[in-house]
C-alpha cells in the first residue's frame, strides 16, 4: 500500500518528534555554571543546555572567593590543623609514617591518601561536578516519562490514521452504489407499413 506524500511526511515528522528525548541525552549539551546569591538570579536553561546554579549565602557575596582563601603558608594555618599535627608528634611505630620505630613507614600511604581526600573534598570543581551530575539525573528522570507520553501520542495518531483508512476502504465510491434503473421500455411500435 502506498501512502500519499502528505501522510508519509506527517509520519516522518512524528517519528522525528519521538526521537527528541534520545537526542537530549547527547554529549553536545552546553553546561552553564553560575554562582548566585538568590534563586531569582539563576538563568533559565535553554534547549540543549544544563544550568547549574550554586546558590551561596548572602553573607559571602563580598568575601574572598573560597578557592583563594586557602594558603600553604605556615603563618596561615588554622588552629584545627595545628591540633591535628600535634596529635601525631609522639606517634611512632607501625602505621605512624615515622622514621623512628619498627614499621614506621607503614602509615605513610594512609596519610597521603587522607591528605588527598581532604584536598579533593574541598575542591571547588568537585561541588560543581556533583551538582552537574544531580541536574543531569533530574533531567533524565523526566525524559522516560516524556518519551512514554510522546510514544502514546504517536501511537494514538497512527491508530486514528489506520481507522480512517479502513473507513475509507469500506465506504462506497461515488457512483458505485446501486445502479439506476433504466427507464421503462415501451414495446416497439409498428411503423407506417405495419400489419
Amino acid at each position: 500500500m502506498k501512502l500519499p506524500t502528505a501522510t508519509a511526511a506527517a509520519l516522518a515528522a512524528l517519528a522525528a518528534a519521538a526521537a527528541g528525548p534520545a537526542a537530549a541525552q547527547s554529549a553536545n549539551e552546553r553546561i552553564n555554571m553560575v554562582i548566585a546569591y538568590d534563586a531569582s538570579e539563576c538563568p533559565v536553561a535553554r534547549p540543549g543546555e544544563v544550568v547549574i546554579c550554586e546558590i551561596l549565602v548572602e553573607a559571602d557575596r563580598y568575601r574572598i572567593p573560597s578557592n583563594l582563601r586557602h594558603s600553604d603558608n605556615p603563618a596561615n594555618r588554622s588552629q584545627a590543623r595545628l591540633v591535628d599535627e600535634i596529635k601525631y608528634v609522639g606517634d611512632f611505630g607501625t602505621m605512624s609514617c615515622s622514621p623512628a620505630g619498627a614499621g614506621g613507614f607503614t602509615g605513610c600511604t594512609q596519610k597521603f591518601v587522607e591528605a588527598w581526600a581532604a584536598d579533593r573534598g574541598e575542591a571547588e570543581g568537585i561541588r560543581f561536578g556533583r551538582l552537574i551530575e544531580q541536574a543531569r539525573q533530574e533531567r533524565l528522570s523526566t525524559i522516560d516519562a516524556e518519551a512514554a507520553a510522546e510514544q502514546e501520542r504517536v501511537e494514538m495518531i497512527e491508530r486514528e490514521y489506520m481507522q480512517r483508512l479502513e473507513r475509507e476502504r469500506q465506504a462506497e465510491l461515488p457512483g458505485e452504489g446501486t445502479l439506476p434503473v433504466p427507464p421503462a421500455s415501451t414495446p416497439p411500435q409498428d411503423g407506417p407499413g405495419g400489419e
